[in-house]
């Protein structure tokens, strides 16, 4: 069995450091500063138990988004639509799917059986959760883009985010993590 390919450390993936500027800043330097501020004060501020019910949330908008077929019926029968369009409906439409059933989970019984009623988990896995769940954001926002989009972006960043081993590490480890670390 040949396992993929995971280079995006290589040192000409790692160029787009040389020229960061924040008077000019690039989409790399947007999705990386998104993803360090996000990761602290998003993730301290919520919780592991908060966290791990947004990140079932994501799992079934992402589910309900990746299979609606009107998605795909809109986009093949608007001929002059642009892709700018497509990635903000795509992305609005999970969006609103993961806010309605964020809110729903938080009214429900769902939040703690799955958390538990006062199990907490221990500090040190907030970040981590953090990290798991701000990466599998960022992951699906740029994989409602078309690939010729993510052009404009760095090769460490489609590679840490948009090529089909990220996906997949974004989307399975959450799940890997929820399995494994202690409540």
């Amino acid at each position: 069995m040949n396992l993929p390919n995971v280079d995006f450390l290589k040192p000409e993936n790692l160029d787009f450091l040389n020229g960061v500027s924040l008077t000019s800043p690039s989409w790399d330097l947007f999705i990386l500063l998104f993803f360090i501020i996000a990761v602290f004060i998003y993730g301290f501020s919520l919780g592991r138990n908060r966290i791990v019910v947004i990140l079932v949330a994501i799992y079934m908008a992402l589910a309900v988004v990746n299979t609606a077929p009107f998605i795909d019926d809109w986009v093949k029968k608007a001929e002059s639509i642009e892709v700018s369009q497509i990635f903000v409906f795509k992305l609005g439409f999970f969006l609103l799917t993961f806010a309605l059933l964020f809110f729903l989970f938080g009214r429900s019984s769902l939040l703690h059986s799955i958390t538990g009623h006062e199990r907490r988990g221990a500090w040190w896995q907030v970040p981590i959760f953090s990290v798991l769940h701000i990466g599998l954001l960022l992951s699906i926002a740029l994989s409602f883009l078309p690939a010729d989009s993510l052009l404009v972006l760095s090769p460490f960043t489609r590679e840490l985010f948009a090529s089909e081993i990220a996906r997949f590490v974004w989307i399975t480890a959450p799940i890997g993590a929820m399995i494994i670390l202690p409540e």
